[in-house]
């Protein structure tokens, strides 16, 4: 049987895990806008984990992608043998947690309500969409820092990553917009471009700013979506459960498991956390 410190270690990978996996629609980590609730981790490499989005109608198919990918993530664990992610208060949280505890399809598991769509498709859609939000903030961080359009344009990776962005948004976009550009391929050698299109073309400086303000827009849907989907998440959890408004403002909450003993065990505090899901995702 595990011991304490080692259950707690195990747990807190797990929660490592879960932040690498992003709400599609705002490309937010699952833990740091407050999706999930609960992370239990048993004797035999099992783990379960409960999660909740802001509506009982918010998009099936961002559901589906969100718990699949929990389970993808938390599975490279070496010592992780089952995961079972295990949706909430949702219109469709049975077919979900089905389809994704028997490893089904996208497409079998959801047909009455996404027909003709995989997965794939879905998870390329909202990349796509998450390298244009993060290439927005990393291209108007560089002008703040004195970058007229030329060099932005010509800056190559070496280049990039050598540049210094403080604190904030772009200190914090910085890593992830890489990442997309080598997961991808549009970039991994010191010489390549930095700044190019999702199909990989070079954004020339006479085509940046009319590139910018697609990007905008883009951005814009995501702040929408975040703020209306923040007051029902709000809504719906905070008053049905009675949550204080400190509880909201920390975050976090006491360990479920050793309530008063202070523990440090990781436990977001899940709808508490006041962030939001992809609010027009339940319009989709």
């Amino acid at each position: 049987m595990a011991t304490f410190l080692e259950h707690d270690r195990r747990t807190g990978e797990v929660w490592d895990r879960l932040a690498l996996v992003t709400d599609p629609e705002l490309d937010e980590p699952v833990t740091r806008l407050g999706f999930v609730e609960l992370v239990t981790v048993d004797d035999q490499g099992g783990v379960d984990i409960v999660f909740r989005l802001p509506t009982y109608w918010c998009s099936a198919n961002f559901a589906f992608l969100m718990a699949d990918d929990m389970r993808r993530s938390v599975m490279v664990l070496p010592w992780v043998r089952h995961v079972r992610p295990r949706l909430q208060d949702h219109m469709v949280a049975d077919e979900i947690n089905r389809g994704v505890a028997a490893g089904s399809s996208f497409r079998e598991a959801m047909k009455d309500f996404a027909p003709g769509e995989t997965l794939e498709e879905l998870r390329e859609k909202f990349r796509r969409k998450a390298f244009e939000r993060r290439q927005e903030v990393m291209i108007l961080a560089l002008r703040n820092a004195g970058y007229d359009d030329v060099s932005i344009c010509l800056m190559n990776l070496e280049s990039y990553d050598r540049s210094d962005f403080g604190e904030g948004e772009g200190a914090y976009q910085k890593p992830r917009y890489r990442e997309i550009l080598v997961e991808r391929g549009l970039a991994s050698l010191p010489g390549d471009r930095a700044f190019v299109t999702w199909s990989g073309d070079p954004i020339e400086p006479r085509e940046l700013a009319p590139h910018l303000r697609r990007l905008r827009t883009v951005r814009i849907n995501m702040e929408f979506n975040s703020a209306l989907c923040r007051g029902l998440l709000g809504a719906r959890y905070l008053e049905r459960d009675g949550r204080s408004a400190e509880l909201t403002r920390t975050g976090t909450r006491e360990c479920v498991a050793c309530p008063g003993a202070g523990c440090g065990q990781r436990q977001p505090a899940g709808a508490l956390a006041g962030a939001a899901d992809e609010g027009a995702g339940m319009f989709t």
